[in-house]
């Protein structure tokens, strides 16, 4: 039956009439057939790699260009500088950390008797302030003061014999192993504890005093001195034989070079050596 525009099979049906013409599906090519030829494989190159052994061989071996050297230099400096630094925090630390829980109260107490006796001190001269601004006689009260306080000085420069309360520390360096810098620390960490007068085998420590190491033994201020060395401490024994035994300090210092260390609390203390009373050269009193 055919449709009205001539086109067989199409009547009474307007969506066929719509739709494109079919077209055949062809027939794939017969096994006899020569298909396109193969792609060749590249030269050196291996066929049929995978993505995995594609990457891998693209890494390696690696491209290194100057620039990315130059950094990588860089970055392994600073690591090495870091990690240096925080070894030597370690170190310094460590001694602390490895500190009993005992020791470590003991050095609480000592820092707070430092704050106390430096409070005691700025409390004095409050005092003799208010002395000398409520004194009727102001002139009587500055004389006192100023006499007060060139014993003190003395003291303190050498030029006068002083007693009281203290230790006594000896240090017997049977191996000639200790050196002069150890007993600087011995005598840093005194006064830090609150000395006011130290001599050690008859020489007066003072503000200026060196130590230097000479053959034999040690010299103070030019002054050869040999083993035992021994020191007189004017001051208070309850802050300075604690200060000596701290974990790590004076005494440990000592005693792991061998020498034997021997501290003792005295009730009077001498300390007669005695400095010359030195005129400056060029420093002149600004007052008039």
């Amino acid at each position: 039956m055919s449709s009205e525009d001539g086109t067989p099979g199409t009547s009474g049906n307007p969506l066929r009439r719509e739709l494109p013409e079919e077209v055949a599906a062809q027939a794939p090519a017969g096994a006899g057939e020569p298909g396109p030829p193969a792609a060749a494989p590249e030269p050196g190159g291996a066929p049929g790699l995978t993505g995995r052994q594609r990457l891998v061989k693209g890494l390696w071996p690696p491209r290194v260009s100057r620039a990315q050297l130059i950094v990588a230099l860089l970055l392994f400096g600073l690591g090495f500088g870091l990690a240096v630094q925080v070894a030597s925090t370690s170190d310094d630390d460590g001694a602390l950390r490895g500190a009993r829980q005992e020791d470590l109260v003991r050095i609480l107490d000592e820092l707070d008797d430092r704050t106390q006796r430096l409070e005691e001190e700025k409390q004095g001269l409050e005092d003799q302030r208010t002395e000398l601004e409520n004194s009727s006689d102001q002139a009587e009260e500055a004389r006192k003061q100023t006499v007060e306080k060139e014993r003190q000085l003395g003291i303190l420069a050498g030029t006068v014999a002083a007693q009281g309360p203290g230790i006594t520390l000896t240090v017997d360096d049977g191996k000639g192993t200790v050196e002069s810098d150890m007993l600087l620390d011995a005598v840093q960490e005194l006064r830090a504890a609150g000395a006011e007068a130290i001599q050690v085998n008859g020489v007066r420590i003072v503000a200026g005093t060196y130590l230097t190491d000479v053959g034999g033994g040690v010299a103070v201020d030019g002054n050869k001195i040999s083993s035992p060395y021994r020191f007189k401490v004017i001051g208070k024994p309850q802050d300075l034989e604690p200060a000596l035994n701290i974990p790590g300090g004076v005494v440990q210092t000592l005693e792991k070079e061998q020498a034997t260390v021997t501290v003792d609390r005295v009730g009077k203390i001498v300390v007669d050596a005695l400095r010359p009373a030195k005129q400056p050269d060029y420093a002149r009193s600004s007052s008039r």
